[in-house]
């Protein structure tokens, strides 16, 4: 069993500015296959967004994906791990505050994503949840 959460995480980092629009967003998350992004002012991670905030705290509100910037609907603050920290320490973090993925920071800088399929996978790949985060999206796109 993985350790350090450097051994479960998914490394790299896909990165929107605060003031890039949902649409900007959506298409990055489209052309890198992922359905979340690290929010980033400068080299300093202020916020995740997910496709699901963007379908539920915009579009279904009506807004306009075009004007709405991501800082108006991404997670400000989120949680973040360092790749040293063990892997009790991220999986503890996500089940208290109820979250699916954590930025990891080293030196201030994000370096990765922990996510609770990376944990399924490390702990125990047979598992459901790891087989679906190793299967591709379908043709469609969707996951």
């Amino acid at each position: 069993m993985a350790e350090f959460v450097r051994d479960v995480m998914t490394p790299g980092v896909v990165a929107v500015r605060p003031d890039a629009s949902l649409v900007e967003a959506a298409q990055l998350m489209r052309a890198q296959n992922i359905g979340d992004v690290v929010v980033a002012d400068g080299q300093q991670v202020v916020g995740m967004l997910t496709d699901r905030d963007i379908a539920v705290r915009a579009v279904a509100d009506g807004a306009d994906p075009l004007a709405v910037s991501v800082r108006t609907v991404c997670t400000p603050n989120p949680l973040v791990v360092a790749p040293d920290d063990p892997v009790t320490a991220a999986v503890a973090l996500m089940r208290e505050h109820a979250v699916r993925r954590l930025p990891v920071v080293e030196a201030g800088l994000p370096v990765g994503i922990v996510s609770l399929g990376d944990l399924a996978e490390a702990q125990d790949p047979q598992s459901a949840l790891a087989d679906i985060s190793r299967a591709e999206p379908d043709a469609r796109g969707t996951t």
